[in-house]
């Protein structure tokens, strides 16, 4: 159980402005370069001015971004706009986001630089074994228990609470241990998915 899980729910929510959206001719491709430039532009920032209360922007904007991404792709599905163009941009523009957000707890005094680098290692391996698992199956791998969407909750509940309690931002280092963890699993599950729909 993921929260990928409940993103039916989520979408149906988001659907009145994907139409709204479709109607001003705004594209897919738009809106996923968008939320790779604004998340380009708050990491920066997070990295720059390296302040723990500036952290209680990034669970706003993870939140945002979750929605851009679901209205990217409502929008290529659901209006015709799917395009190898748009399937690159997608992967790509998740890894340089993530990068971006994530890095920015490495510059945090009282964060270990080493353990947050690990994460977002370990995160991109958990989307190249989703691809992998889609170029041997033709179905993009989803398998938790650590997927993109549980990352982005726990990251901006962290940032939340290092914003309100950065007299305790070692827990940092727990919270980036256990998810390292959990991203090992995540990408063992996709992959023996990836195998036994092969052998299947």
């Amino acid at each position: 159980m993921t929260l990928y899980d409940i993103k039916p729910k989520f979408q149906n929510l988001l659907r009145p402005i994907v139409i709204m959206l479709h109607a001003k001719r705004v594209t897919a491709n738009q809106i996923t370069l968008l939320a790779m430039l604004g998340s380009i532009i708050l990491g920066g920032l997070l990295i720059f001015f390296s302040q723990p209360s500036l952290f209680i922007l990034l669970p706003l904007f993870l939140f945002f971004r979750m929605a851009l991404n679901a209205i990217d792709g409502m929008l290529a599905r659901e209006f015709n706009q799917q395009s190898t163009l748009g399937a690159i941009l997608n992967e790509v523009g998740d890894i340089i986001s993530d990068a971006a957000l994530y890095l920015s707890f490495a510059f945090l005094t009282g964060v270990s630089a080493w353990l947050v680098v690990l994460m977002v290692l370990l995160s991109w391996l958990t989307e190249f074994c989703g691809v992998i698992a889609q170029t041997l199956t033709h179905i993009r791998n989803y398998r938790g228990p650590l997927g993109k969407s549980d990352r982005a909750f726990l990251l901006g509940a962290l940032g939340l609470f290092i914003a309100c309690w950065p007299q305790y931002i070692d827990v940092a280092n727990k919270v980036f241990t256990a998810m390292s963890l959990l991203l090992v699993w995540t990408c063992i599950n996709r992959c023996r998915s990836a195998m036994e729909v092969n052998n299947a």
